[in-house]
């Protein structure tokens, strides 16, 4: 059956983590001039809520957005998939090869159209479409373009003063909040565990490789709100002293050094006086005997695109970098500065076609890097964090409308990460908690405008194509609670969470000589475990590798469960922590069943939810926070200033697509177009 178009041209704008309710705090309070311009030419509900699919999972919901499925039937239910071989076990499941549903883009490629997919987290890459029409970027996590295969260095804070009596270096320090970066005990420190377990958990080759990741949340500590606050970053401490054996250094210019690459590669620098005599600037130097620096940075302002050296495993690439000078005292006392990670400028390795890769760094430029760390430190995210996204923001904008203009894409699929990387960051520091009462919940909620403001300078840097043709969708797959209360562990996606299991007798760990809890499973005693975000697995008999249930048994065991979560009671509250427990075969009522959602499915009740991925997306939060997603559409095809009371679901995404195109819908849609906001009946 043919349709008529509606449209010729659709641009999809995904905003990871944005949130209906808080964007309409600041639409009320004139802040996002943006968005406000797209929903007054376009069409939502009156709320902007789109219904998420659950589990509130970055993969999930963006691969349900893709194919009109729910994850029960495109089987991405999770950051992770359950090994095959272990109950505790996960592998990588941002994979497109693991997505049994079709994508939208393969249908429009397949209809001629020139198709773009950037960034999609979950079921774009690798490209599930030999079509020539068909483009992709990226796509193996959320975070920003090719972050997960070409960082060589991490972030690093440099401190120089007289004081210091030698260079010191120590590597990804996890520091409270308010400790300075100057090192007093760095051997102690060097001895201390870096993050490598939290690194090979996203960017490592085990990941990648689809190798089992074991990770136990047994205390607060291994919760991701609290690693997610204190990623830790690289220190160096350098002497600053008078200039000396220089080739070309100003008059009164101090220096200092700075270490890189594991800290094997070191790169002179000196602070530079003004026309006032006083101290602000920073010239960094490949040598001493370099005429011209690698870069200058002026105080306030960060510069990207720099391309320095880097060495990785003995082996030397050049890599693009941002930095900036974070405190720089006038009389040349002190200077802290900021060294962002670095991107190997030749990784074109998730590029679809490679010679696109090439095009964007001749015409747009180098992949920013954007920075992972600040959390508790929030001068830190002040100077640096949040200051890091625009100019990443800037340059996928600039990248899309360069595709769109210059390479005549006629169908573009984006996703945009930035709100969803700081509210992992930051959003639960937004109410005064008990773990971190030492930062101040108004410092926190201004962050969390700062990043809906900058996203609506993202969003107005496609305005422009409303008048040029195009319709153009926003869409998330979740927003972000700032939560009420800390809850206890049950839901946490990363791994298997043991404590709540264990109180109601269903998990055990095996113990040391002292009766403390190891971070291994006793499986001769356990008959069931939860893991990832929303699934309890029966340890069974026949299926799994330790199996101690009889089959038999299984059914009148997952009622016991399921009765013993619901009379749950948080130990500080008193109250229901469970929202939702269903069995497997009754999950299908939310679209989450399948042999990926374990034997019982379960939800957080709202209050007790952890940023999103525990709860539905109809949990609401402090500070006018939300699970749900949001959604918007503009242009042709679709009615202007149109409010609609339907049920917008994320399901119903890609189906609206396909009827705004004139297009077939994907094979194992489950969604049904928003007929009612289009300008015609189809």
């Amino acid at each position: 059956m043919k349709r008529k178009a509606l449209t010729n041209k659709v641009l999809v704008l995904g905003v990871d983590g944005m949130d209906p309710r808080i964007s309409r705090k600041f639409l009320a309070e004139g802040k996002m001039p943006n968005l406000q311009k797209l929903i007054d030419r376009g069409a939502a509900r009156e709320d902007l809520t789109l219904l998420g699919a659950i589990p509130t999972i970055t993969p999930p919901c963006w691969t349900t957005l893709a194919t009109g499925a729910y994850p029960g039937t495109h089987n991405i239910t999770c950051f992770w998939k359950q090994s095959p071989k272990s109950l505790d076990a996960v592998v990588y499941n941002l994979d497109s090869r693991n997505c049994t549903a079709e994508q939208i883009w393969n249908i429009t490629a397949e209809a001629g159209l020139k198709t773009m997919v950037w960034h999609w987290p979950g079921s774009a890459w690798p490209p599930s479409s030999t079509s020539e029409n068909l483009s992709v970027v990226d796509g193996t996590q959320p975070g920003s373009v090719n972050m997960g295969v070409a960082q060589l260095d991490w972030e690093k804070i440099i401190v120089a003063t007289p004081e210091i009596e030698e260079v010191r270096y120590a590597p990804r320090v996890e520091k409270q909040a308010g400790v300075g970066c100057i090192i007093t005990d760095l051997e102690d420190t060097l001895d201390d565990d870096v993050d490598d377990e939290m690194m090979e958990l996203w960017w490592g080759d085990k990941s990648r490789e689809g190798e089992e990741i074991r990770t136990y949340v047994m205390e607060e500590e291994d919760t991701e709100v609290v690693i997610g606050s204190k990623v830790a970053y690289d220190i160096v401490n350098s002497p600053l002293r008078d200039a000396a054996g220089w080739v070309n250094a100003p008059e009164g210019a101090k220096e200092f050094t700075i270490l890189t690459s594991g800290g094997v590669m070191r790169r002179p620098a000196l602070i530079l006086k003004n026309e006032a005599g006083e101290y602000d600037r920073v010239a960094i130097y490949k040598n001493k005997k370099a005429e011209t620096p690698i870069v200058t940075l002026e105080k306030d302002k960060m510069v990207t695109g720099i391309i320095d050296d880097v060495t990785k495993n003995e082996v030397t690439k050049p890599a693009c970098r941002s930095m900036k000078i974070m405190e720089l005292d006038p009389a040349g006392e002190k200077v802290r500065l900021w060294i962002s990670n670095a991107l190997d400028i030749s990784s074109d390795q998730l590029w679809h076609p490679k010679s696109l890769y090439k095009e964007i760094i001749e015409n747009v430029g180098h992949v920013p890097p954007v920075s992972l760390i600040g959390g508790e430190e929030d001068d830190i995210v002040r100077e640096v964090f949040e200051p890091s996204w625009v100019p990443y923001n800037k340059w996928q904008a600039d990248c899309l409308n360069y595709c769109i203009k210059e390479k005549g894409y006629e169908v573009v699929i984006s996703h945009l990460h930035n709100i969803d990387c700081a509210g992992h960051q930051l959003w639960h520091l937004a109410k005064t908690l008990e773990p971190w009462n030492y930062t101040d919940e108004k410092t926190y909620q201004d962050f969390i405008e700062k990043f809906y403001l900058q996203t609506d300078d993202y969003l107005g840097e496609f305005m422009h194509l409303l008048d040029e043709g195009w319709t153009v969708l926003l869409v998330s797959d979740h927003g972000l609670i700032v939560g009420e209360n800390v809850p206890p562990i049950i839901g946490e996606y990363g791994g298997l969470s043991t404590p709540v299991m264990e109180e109601l007798g269903y998990t055990v760990m095996k113990k040391d000589e002292n009766g403390n809890s190891l971070r291994e499973v006793d499986w001769e005693k356990t008959r069931a475990v939860q893991i990832r975000s929303n699934y309890i697995y029966v340890n069974l008999k026949g299926r799994d590798k330790y199996g101690i249930v009889d089959p038999k048994d299984k059914y009148d065991l997952e009622e016991q469960i399921i009765s013993d979560l619901y009379n749950y009671r948080d130990h500080r509250t008193g109250k229901r922590v469970i929202g939702i427990a269903l069995r497997n075969k009754d999950a299908v009522l939310l679209g989450a069943n399948g042999p990926e959602c374990g034997d019982i499915f379960f939800s957080i009740e709202e209050g007790y939810n952890r940023l999103h991925g525990d709860g539905i997306s109809t949990s609401e939060g402090y500070f006018e926070s939300s699970v749900s997603p949001i959604f918007v559409a503009a242009g042709p095809g679709i009615k202007p200033g149109c409010k609609t009371e339907r049920i917008i679901r994320q399901v119903d995404v890609t189906p609206s697509i396909s009827a705004l195109l004139g297009l077939r819908y994907p094979a194992q849609c489950e969604g049904a177009p928003v007929y009612q906001i289009l300008s015609e009946d189809i």
